[in-house]
């Protein structure tokens, strides 16, 4: 009895890619060709002297490429923050860093930290904050506003009177469903100078469209100068501040900002300290 072996070829390792010996200046133009092509204008603007700054610690190829590539995700980050704060159209450049906290000793720490995370927004949690004008509230609401745009979350700034104009124009023109969709699509709506302007019934439906879409989905900002108690003068209608009330205010986080004003006092801080220096 004999014993078939097999003939099948066993395959073959394979076999590395075939490199071309570029002069340094041949190489140099091929990448910036190349980066071109792919759309990696970091890499083309510092792949070589990031080279350079490799063949003198003498990294592996692996960690040189590592390094032009992390370099250019860095980059598209940084891009992407820029953009994301651009598009939420804040009227004014504020950050929780310049916010002086002694301002709000009824505010801790960590309850501004944990809204600095964004946690809440994942959640669809809305945040309120109440207080006179002048108490820091539209910088807070900015500032925590820019955070979440920078950790790339789609964020959008808007009065209540302008947001209202664009909502009323909008029906006229019968395109309310595409701007209510817009809305309805953020990761974070700013809503500011709740409770400065009186809406005429229809304005104020409108509005609680906007509410409506965002309920316990996705998260509404919104600061206002007047307690809840007082809601019902802006929206008219008795039965419809209730139900703004009780979406707004549904698993929210509140924060009293006071009437101590938050301008005045940090000019006086201020002066004082100049003083004593």
């Amino acid at each position: 009895m004999t014993t078939k072996t097999s003939t099948k070829p066993t395959p073959a390792a394979a076999a590395p890619p075939a490199l071309s010996a570029l002069s340094d200046p041949a190489a140099e133009a091929a990448i910036h060709t190349a980066c071109r092509t792919l759309l990696l204008p970091t890499v083309r603007t510092e792949a070589v002297a990031m080279a350079t700054a490799a063949a003198k610690q003498r990294l592996s190829h692996k960690a040189f490429l590592a390094e032009v590539l992390l370099a250019e995700c860095d980059e598209r980050d940084a891009r992407r923050q820029v953009r994301r704060v651009k598009e939420a159209k804040f009227p004014r450049t504020k950050r929780l860093t310049e916010f002086d906290t002694r301002a709000l000793p009824d505010l801790p720490p960590a309850t501004l930290a944990h809204l600095a995370s964004g946690g809440w927004i994942d959640k669809g949690e809305p945040l309120v904050l109440l207080g006179d004008s002048g108490t820091g509230k539209t910088h807070l609401l900015i500032a925590l506003g820019t955070a979440a745009a920078e950790q790339g979350r789609r964020v959008r700034y808007v009065t209540t009177a302008a947001l209202v104009n664009e909502l009323v124009e909008a029906a006229d023109d019968k395109e309310l469903s595409r701007v209510v969709g817009r809305y309805a699509r953020l990761d974070l709506l700013c809503l500011d100078e709740l409770g400065y302007v009186h809406l005429d019934p229809r304005g104020a439906e409108l509005l609680f469209q906007i509410i409506t879409a965002r309920e316990e989905r996705a998260s509404i900002a919104c600061a206002s100068n007047a307690p809840f108690s007082e809601w019902g003068a802006t929206f008219t209608d008795p039965r419809l501040a209730a139900a703004v009330v009780d979406r707004l205010t549904f698993n929210a986080h509140i924060i009293q900002t006071g009437s101590a004003s938050y301008r005045l006092n940090a000019t006086t801080r201020a002066r004082k300290e100049n003083t004593m220096t």
